[in-house]
């Protein structure tokens, strides 16, 4: 079982008890967070979102806060003497995965669209 879901604006695969680097989200560390923009879920049978498949939600805890490894960035023009250094370290946010639910609930739902869908072939 897992989801493709969206955290700060990427993508990503989660599984049950999986830890991830994701881009610095807010809270304290032990702290509790949930994410509802699930793209994809895969239990079974796929069920795949138009945007976003509702009634799922992602369960994660704040493990830690981190900098990433610092990326060096070098301008240079030659025979210019122009020459410019600079250095970014990402805030990242480190996870795990505490639970994927609601697969109930959007079992149903789906259900629930599919069963008010008649056509009537008197009327032809």
């Amino acid at each position: 079982m897992f989801a493709i879901v969206e955290i700060a604006g990427l993508q990503y695969k989660v599984e049950q008890d999986q830890k991830l680097f994701v881009n610095r989200l807010k809270g304290d560390k032990g702290g509790k967070v949930s994410f509802d923009k699930i793209l994809l879920t895969v239990n079974g049978a796929i069920t795949v979102g138009a945007p976003a498949v509702s009634g799922i939600t992602v369960e994660a805890e704040i493990l830690n806060h981190v900098k990433a490894d610092k990326v060096i960035v070098f301008k240079k023009k030659r025979r210019k003497g122009y020459e410019v250094k600079n250095g970014h370290r990402q805030s990242l946010t480190q996870i795990q995965i505490t639970g994927i639910t609601g697969f109930d609930s959007a079992k149903k739902e789906t259900k629930a669209k599919k069963a008010p869908k008649t056509e009537d072939a008197s009327a032809e």
